[in-house]
C-alpha cells in the first residue's frame, strides 16, 4: 500500500509537471500579445499625433502663403505710397511739393549716367585701370574682399571683377561727428567700414549702426539716386570708396573683353566664321567654361558626344588607337584658341581621338547640340539663313540705291495721310515759342522731369500731348545723351503701337515733344483701380506690347523702360509705347551699357552690368504679363537693393498666385529666364516663338495689326480735348532756372 500510495504522489506530481511546461509558453505569448497590443496603441496614438501635425503643418503653410501673398501686396503698395510720400526729416527744398505733384503710385525710372564707352561703341574707353589702381597691404584687400563677398549683390559678382574693384578702391577718411553719407543728396560711391563706429540716421531717428568691414551704399554705384539715410561718424573713422564710374567700367571692361576673346576664338572655326554678328553674339552668350586639371580626358575616343569645345587657356594632347600600338598614341598638340568637336554641332559624333589636358588649370568654352540648335538653329537652318540674310542684304542695297533716286517718296508712302497732314500743320510754329500757337487745356502727367500737357492749336479743335523737359533737370542728371535718343527714335517710328511725335521744340528753360494724344487713359492707372485683369484683357494688352517691341526690334531700338505707366490708350482702346527716354538704337550682335529702367522690371544682366541687348524687353514683358494677371509685380522689395536681389535670385522658385494659370505661368517663367540666351523671344525663331506660345495660341494677331479686333479696354470719348480718364493736377508754380549751355543746339 505505501509502495501504491507512492507511485500516486510521484504520478501527481509527474501530471503536474507535465501540465506546467506549457502553461510558462502560454503565459509568455499572452504577455507579448499585451505588450504587443499596448506598442500598437502607442503606434495609433503616434500616428494620430502625425496627422495633427501634419494637419498643423499645412495650415501653417498655407498661413504663410497668405501673409507671403499680403507681404508681397503690402510691398507694392508700400512703394506707391512712398512714390507719393515725403521721405521724413529734412529734405531738399521743394522735395515735398514734388512729391505730391508726381502720379499717384507711378514708379519713376532709374538710370546711370551714359559715358564715352556707351555713347560711341566704336570708341576705346577713356577709363584706365592702372590709372585707377591704389596700393594697399595684402591683408587689406583681403578684408575688404571678405566685406563685398558679404554683400547679397555684390558676392554674385565674378571673382576678377570682385578683384579689380578692391584694387581701385581710394582711402577716405571722416572725422569725429562728420556726415560719410547725408540723407537726400545724390550718392556717387559705395563704401567699406575699415575702422571706426558710424551710426546710420533717417531724419532724426537712429537705425542702426554699422560693424567694421561692411559694405553699405551700394546702390549708387548702379546709377544716380539720392540717399535714404545718413551714415554719421561716431568716432574718426577710415573708409575704402569706390566711385560709380569706376565700378561701370570695370564691369564692362571684364564683359567686354571677354566677348571679344570669345568673338575670335569663334571666327577662327570655318563651320562659324561666316555667320552674322547677331548670331555669334548669341553663340558667345550660350558659352560655358570648364576646367580640367593635368590627365583628365576631356574627351574619350569611341564614345558618343554632343558638345563642341574652344582651347581657352592651356594645352592637350591628342591621342589616337594605331594597329601596331597598345597604347593610344599623341597625333598633335592644341594650344589656346585651337578646337575641337565641332562635328558634334551637325549631328552625333562618335570621337574618333582621345583629348587629354597636359596641364593643370586647362579651360575650355563649350556649348552643346540641343543649346546650339535652340538658340541660334541646325546646320541646315543656318544655311538656310546664311543663303537668305546675304540675298537680304542684296536687297538692302537696291532699296538704298532706290532711295536716292526717288527721295523722300518712300516715306511718304509709310506714313499715314493724318500723320503727314499734322505734321505739316506744325511745321510752320515757331521752334522756340511753341505756345503762341498752342494752349494748354490740362495737365496729362508729371514727373521729375517735368510735365506732359495737353495742348490745342488755337481756334481749332486738334489736340497734342506736349511733353515738357526741364533742361535744367537732363542737365543734372546727365541725360543729355537719352533725350536725343528718344527723339531721333520716335523721328523714325511709325507703328500703330509707339506713340507718334510731330515736332520738337526748345526754349532757355525746357525742351518740347509734340506727340499723339492718347486720350484713353493710362494703363497702370486702370490697372490701379482694378487690381488685375483677367484673362483676355491681359492677352490684348500684352499682345499689342509684343507688336510694338517686335516693331521696335526690327529697328534695332531696345526699348528697355516696359511697364504698365509707360503704356497709354487711344481713342479705340489699343496700347501704345509712350516715354523713350531709356530707348536705345544699337547695332546687330551689340551690347549696351547703361544701367536704366524701373527697379522692378530691370533684368539680371542689367544689374550685374553684362551688357544688354533685345532680351531685356522680353524679361520685362514676363514681368508686365505677371503684374496685368495678378495686380503686382514678381519681385519687390521694400527697397530698391532688396528688388534686385530677388531678381538675382530668379522666378524658377517662386510660387505663384492662384489666379495665374498654368499657361500663363509657363509663358512668364519662359520670359523671365535667368539666361538672356534661355528667354522665349531670343530663340532662333525670334518674337514668333512668343506668339505661338500656347497661352497666345488662339489670339487673333491678324484683327489686332489690322485694328479690326474690339479692344476690351475701349473707353467713350466726347471730343479730342476729353481728359476724363486722366488724373488731376495741381498747376505747376515753380520756374525752373534757365540752361544755357548749348547741349540742345540740333533739338
Amino acid at each position: 500500500m505505501g509502495n501504491g500510495s507512492m507511485k500516486l504522489k510521484v504520478g501527481k506530481h509527474a501530471s503536474g509537471a507535465a501540465s506546467g511546461r506549457p502553461e510558462g509558453p502560454r503565459r509568455r505569448v499572452s504577455e507579448l500579445e499585451r505588450a504587443l497590443q499596448a506598442q500598437g496603441e502607442v503606434l495609433r496614438e503616434r500616428e494620430r499625433q502625425v496627422r495633427e501635425l501634419q494637419e498643423q503643418l499645412a495650415h501653417q503653410t498655407r498661413a504663410v502663403a497668405r501673409l507671403t501673398e499680403q507681404l508681397h501686396a503690402k510691398c507694392v503698395r508700400l512703394n506707391r505710397l512712398q512714390a507719393v510720400a515725403p521721405a521724413p526729416g529734412p529734405g531738399p527744398p521743394g522735395h515735398a511739393a514734388a512729391a505730391c505733384k508726381s502720379r499717384r503710385g507711378a514708379r519713376e525710372g532709374v538710370s546711370a549716367e551714359p559715358t564715352a564707352a556707351t555713347s560711341d561703341p566704336g570708341r576705346p574707353a577713356e577709363f584706365s585701370f592702372e590709372k585707377a589702381r591704389v596700393r594697399k597691404a595684402s591683408r587689406e584687400k583681403q578684408l575688404i574682399t571678405d566685406a563685398l563677398n558679404k554683400n547679397q549683390f555684390l558676392k554674385r559678382l565674378e571673382p576678377q571683377q570682385l578683384r579689380d574693384m578692391v584694387e581701385c578702391m581710394q582711402r577716405r577718411d571722416y572725422p569725429e561727428g562728420s556726415y560719410i553719407l547725408k540723407q537726400g543728396e545724390p550718392g556717387n560711391h559705395i563704401f567699406v567700414l575699415a575702422e571706426g563706429s558710424v551710426e546710420v540716421f533717417q531724419g532724426n531717428m537712429l537705425l542702426t549702426s554699422i560693424p567694421e568691414w561692411t559694405t553699405f551704399g551700394e546702390l549708387a554705384i548702379l546709377y544716380n539716386c539720392t540717399r535714404t539715410a545718413s551714415v554719421k561718424a561716431v568716432t574718426d573713422t577710415k573708409t575704402w570708396a569706390l566711385e560709380r564710374e569706376v565700378f561701370q567700367n570695370i564691369m564692362r571692361k571684364a564683359a567686354q573683353a571677354r566677348d571679344e576673346q570669345y568673338r575670335n576664338f569663334l571666327r577662327s572655326v570655318s563651320l562659324l566664321k561666316n555667320l552674322p554678328e547677331d548670331k555669334l553674339t548669341k553663340i558667345i552668350d550660350c558659352l560655358e567654361v570648364e576646367f580640367y586639371d593635368r590627365g583628365d580626358f576631356i574627351i574619350r575616343e569611341g564614345e558618343e558626344g554632343n558638345t563642341f569645345f574652344v582651347l581657352a587657356k592651356g594645352k592637350v594632347k591628342v591621342t589616337q588607337s594605331m594597329e601596331d600600338h597598345d597604347q593610344p598614341q599623341v597625333i598633335k598638340v592644341l594650344q589656346k584658341g585651337d578646337y575641337f568637336g565641332e562635328k558634334a554641332l551637325i549631328s552625333d559624333d562618335v570621337r574618333s581621338a582621345n583629348i587629354i589636358a597636359e596641364e593643370n588649370g586647362v579651360a575650355c568654352l563649350v556649348i552643346d547640340r540641343e543649346t546650339f540648335s535652340q538658340t541660334v538653329g541646325t546646320l541646315e537652318e543656318l544655311q538656310k539663313y546664311l543663303e537668305g540674310y546675304v540675298a537680304d542684304l542684296d536687297r538692302d542695297d537696291e532699296k538704298r540705291h532706290a532711295k536716292r533716286s526717288m527721295g523722300g517718296c518712300s516715306l511718304a508712302q509709310a506714313l499715314s495721310l493724318e500723320m503727314i497732314e499734322l505734321k505739316e500743320k506744325v511745321a510752320h510754329f515757331s521752334s522756340s515759342a511753341p505756345f503762341q500757337h498752342l494752349e494748354i487745356v490740362t495737365t496729362l502727367g508729371v514727373g521729375g522731369f517735368g510735365r506732359v500737357e495737353l495742348v490745342k492749336v488755337k481756334n481749332e479743335n486738334v489736340a497734342f500731348a506736349m511733353k515738357c523737359v526741364k533742361k535744367k533737370h537732363i542737365v543734372d542728371m546727365k541725360q543729355q545723351e537719352h533725350i536725343y535718343s528718344e527723339k531721333r527714335i520716335l523721328e523714325e517710328a511709325s507703328s500703330p503701337f509707339v506713340v507718334k511725335l510731330y515736332r520738337t521744340f526748345k526754349d532757355n528753360k525746357y525742351v518740347y515733344m509734340l506727340l499723339e494724344a492718347c486720350l484713353g487713359g493710362e494703363l497702370w492707372s486702370i490697372l490701379r483701380d482694378r487690381g488685375s485683369f483677367d484673362e483676355p484683357t491681359s492677352k490684348f494688352c500684352v499682345a499689342c506690347v509684343t507688336e510694338a517691341l517686335d516693331y521696335l526690334h526690327q529697328m534695332g531700338v531696345i526699348y528697355r523702360d516696359l511697364k504698365p505707366e509707360n503704356l497709354i490708350l487711344d481713342s479705340a482702346g489699343y496700347l501704345k509705347l509712350v516715354d523713350f527716354g531709356f530707348a536705345k538704337k544699337i547695332g546687330s550682335g551689340q551690347k549696351t551699357w547703361t544701367f536704366c529702367g524701373t527697379p522692378e522690371y530691370v533684368a539680371p544682366e542689367v544689374i550685374l552690368n553684362k551688357g544688354h541687348d533685345c532680351s531685356v524687353d522680353f524679361w520685362s514683358l514676363g514681368v508686365l504679363v505677371y503684374e496685368l494677371l495678378a495686380g503686382n509685380p514678381p519681385f519687390c522689395g521694400t527697397d530698391q537693393m532688396m528688388t534686385y536681389n530677388l531678381i538675382l535670385k530668379g522666378i524658377e522658385k517662386m510660387d505663384f498666385p492662384k489666379n495665374i494659370s498654368r499657361r500663363s505661368e509657363d509663358l512668364i517663367r519662359r520670359l523671365c529666364k535667368q539666361s538672356p540666351t534661355e528667354r522665349l523671344g531670343n530663340l532662333k525663331n525670334g518674337i514668333s516663338g512668343i506668339k505661338k506660345h500656347r497661352w497666345l495660341n488662339s489670339f487673333n494677331w491678324e484683327g489686332l495689326k489690322a485694328r479690326s479686333l474690339r479692344s476690351p479696354l475701349k473707353r467713350e470719348l466726347s471730343g479730342p480735348t476729353d481728359h476724363s480718364y486722366f488724373d488731376s493736377y495741381p498747376p505747376d508754380k515753380g520756374t525752373p532756372p534757365d540752361e544755357l549751355s548749348g547741349w540742345d543746339r540740333d533739338f
